[in-house]
């Protein structure tokens, strides 16, 4: 489907300023919407919400379903009165810049632990009237999800297909029983999600009411360890033992000799389509309640898929499987209508990807530090786009335009010597004036024809390589930037919105 002209910031909720060392969906998420509407925007594109695990990657979560509970905000706690104050004061000293998952989520299981002790002794019938209400709506992933997480605790936390048979492949008996002896266990679970969700919805509906837009984010693949493979192992290739027969990844290219191995399950289509792609239809049904458009990642896997034998070490002796995409998202049109759908098509694209894309209307992206470099024929240079297209400065997964800048420079042997790639960028601007090339290339997309534009909140501060999200293939420091308060002054939500009017994406 075709979006209206517009334009928006990319920040996933966890980059938000505040006190308690992540950012939450307490105040700071409001006063960002209030920025964004200052500055003519229409979106805001954030990650993945589920509940991140080793590497805090919200593309690796322990749920397709459900939220993380990093992100519930200490303030709305204490105005629900699940905490005091005086808890919340009882904090480590957090960094303003960086999270510290370990710390942070030491800290915030103790708050909720104490939030699940006073809701137990609570009376408030209103608010046990709205948790049963929700328990109630999300009961087909909710149970499940909650029975998964308590007996990963009573397991030491070990991925499910290392717990015993009984357990690792659900035997009935043992799972009944499972659920009455971590009763207390799985009602903590319920509750963290009632509260996640709670405060998600509470956000997006004041953003939605301020004509603010929530552009999500579906991950194509899940987690192996997981509570999707492990409540439904039929839908994916596994062996018996509950290990993944073939794992997803990326043949070898000119970027890795040996390709990259993601190590995600494959889905066994046949099983999915045999069910009309039931599975499916409840991720977009729950995806939609929570965002207004959703972004499909690894787009291209939708057509066929690089599997790869589950014991292998590198990509290198997978092969390309089709996958039934067609029939997947006529299948979504017939049971949604036309699905607010933006395809992330990045990377090399074969005229199958293409005609799947073309087939249901959903638009592609452009990134613009891929554009220079090369010949005019490049698909990423502004005068190559069509309408029907969302433009980005970068994604996560890119440097800032500024520490992208900033590092070409620094690859020179003469220091004073621009290469290539930013002569061609300087040329094709029509300047030679290097000063503020974030907000040089900000302008540059805001005036292509692409329908939408998104800009990632670093490029806008103009800050460089310490303000990357991720490194794709790294870890470390991933994931872990947030900005300060202060940081969007009223100069910079002004040029924005100058911009968005100027160009007529307001």
């Amino acid at each position: 489907m075709r979006f209206p002209r517009s334009a928006g910031i990319l920040l996933h909720p966890t980059s938000l300023p505040g006190d308690f060392g992540i950012g939450d969906l307490g105040p700071e998420a409001y006063k960002f919407v209030d920025t964004l509407v200052k500055a003519g925007q229409s979106h805001w594109q954030i990650l993945p919400l589920g509940p991140t695990g080793y590497g805090d990657s919200p593309y690796s979560s322990f749920s397709a379903f459900a939220g993380n509970t990093l992100l519930i905000s200490p303030e709305k706690l204490v105005t629900d009165e699940l905490i005091t104050t005086a808890d919340t004061d009882e904090r480590p000293k957090f960094q303003a810049e960086r999270i510290d998952y370990q710390a942070v989520s030491e800290w915030k299981a103790r708050l909720l632990a104490k939030s699940f002790e006073r809701f137990s002794a609570q009376r408030s019938t209103n608010f046990r009237s709205e948790f049963d209400r929700f328990c109630e709506s999300a009961r087909a992933w909710l149970d499940d999800y909650a029975l998964y997480r308590a007996l990963k605790r009573t397991q030491n936390n070990s991925p499910w297909y290392e717990w015993p048979e009984k357990f690792k492949l659900r035997d009935e008996r043992t799972i009944t029983i499972a659920r009455e002896q971590l009763s207390d266990l799985i009602d903590e679970q319920r509750l963290y999600q009632f509260l996640i969700f709670r405060q998600w919805l509470e956000l997006k509906r004041y953003a939605n009411d301020a004509e603010i837009k929530i552009i999500g984010d579906i991950p194509i693949f899940v987690a192996l360890d997981s509570a999707d493979v492990w409540c439904e192992q039929l839908q994916f290739k596994l062996n018996p033992d509950g290990s993944a027969r073939v794992v997803a990844g990326v043949p070898p290219d000119y970027f890795s000799k040996t390709g990259q191995l993601w190590g995600n399950p494959i889905y066994n289509w046949d099983a999915m389509r045999r069910d009309g792609f039931r599975w499916w239809k409840a991720r977009f049904r729950h995806m939609l309640k929570l965002v207004d458009v959703v972004r499909v990642d690894h787009f291209r896997g939708f057509s066929a898929a690089w599997e790869v034998p589950g014991g292998d070490e590198t990509a290198e002796h997978g092969e390309w499987v089709n996958v039934p995409g067609h029939e997947l998202f006529a299948g979504l049109k017939r049971e949604f209508g036309e699905v607010p759908i933006m395809a992330e098509d990045l990377g090399v694209m074969t005229p199958d990807v293409e005609d799947l894309r073309d087939d249901f209307g959903f638009p592609g992206m452009r990134i613009l530090q891929y554009a220079f470099g090369g010949d005019a024929k490049n698909r990423d240079l502004p005068h190559t786009y069509i309408p029907n297209t969302v433009a980005y400065t970068g994604t996560h997964d890119n440097d800032t335009i500024v520490g992208w800048w900033n590092g070409m420079t620094s690859d020179q042997k003469v220091s004073s010597r621009l290469s290539p790639t930013q002569e061609h960028c300087l040329n094709y601007l029509g300047t030679d004036d290097v000063a503020d090339i974030n907000w040089k290339l900000v302008r540059l997309l805001y005036s292509s024809v692409a329908d939408v534009v998104i800009i990632p909140l670093q490029d806008v501060l103009g800050l460089g390589n310490e303000a990357r999200m991720n490194t794709p293939a790294t870890t470390g420091r991933n994931w872990q930037w947030r900005f300060e308060r202060g940081a969007t002054t009223d100069h910079m939500v002004a040029q924005l919105k100058e911009l968005a009017e100027l160009y007529g994406r307001k």
